[in-house]
């Protein structure tokens, strides 16, 4: 099932429902309020029922939500009821944090390849940081690696310079989502999906809310 017309918006909702509902599958709670569940994710239960109301029926009048039936709802929409492959290209400070940092990766999201344009000085480095092998590959590479593992997302973490170069080997694959870390407005052809993440830009929206509240 496609819903092309819902609110990108509603989709980072979603997905913390989703992390919501976990903790409170695991913490053994078996249902929830729209009113709870709203509470707990900083929005308002008509907020809650309107972002699930794109995609169906869910509750039940005067008893809420099943909270293990509406965490598999959700995962299934996300498509998260299956595995995403992931790459990062570009190993410096960001891609090698996120290279370790496995809670960045928990549930349905897996590494499975590593690239850099100076492969073995960062394979050392990284090593010593991890106290084991860590396996990093060249972006010459990526052709073949992406379609011999089964890459679905690359993330691109290089200079902001790189980044348009990068988006280009990347067509070339058969990897079809990129999230962009960098600063760069990188151009990819018809059917690839990207996301454009820079992360001053998130503080940049903070700094301006905290600057208005105070007038």
């Amino acid at each position: 099932m496609k819903f092309s017309k819902v609110p990108e918006a509603t989709i980072r909702r979603l997905s913390t429902y989703a992390h919501h509902l976990e903790v409170l599958e695991e913490n053994g709670e078996v249902v929830v309020s729209s009113a709870n569940l709203a509470q707990a994710c900083g929005v308002n239960a008509a907020q809650v029922r309107k972002d699930l109301a794109y995609f169906g029926e869910f509750g039940i009048r005067g008893v809420g939500y099943y909270i293990k039936d509406l965490a598999d709802n959700i995962k299934t929409i996300l498509g998260l009821n299956r595995e995403w492959r992931v790459a990062i290209i570009g190993i410096g400070n960001l891609g090698a944090s996120l290279l370790l940092y496995k809670e960045f990766f928990k549930n349905n999201y897996k590494i499975v390849a590593a690239f850099d344009i100076n492969p073995a000085e960062v394979a050392g480095r990284v090593s010593e940081r991890t106290g084991k092998p860590v396996e990093i590959l060249n972006p010459d590479q990526l052709k073949e690696v992406a379609k011999d593992r089964r890459i679905d997302i690359a993330m691109i973490t290089t200079p902001a310079s790189e980044a348009q170069k990068v988006a280009d080997l990347i067509a070339q694959t058969t990897i079809r989502g990129v999230l962009n870390f960098t600063p760069a407005q990188i151009q990819m052809p018809k059917g690839f999906e990207v996301k454009n993440y820079f992360f001053t830009a998130v503080l940049d929206t903070v700094a301006y809310l905290l600057k208005w509240k105070r007038r």
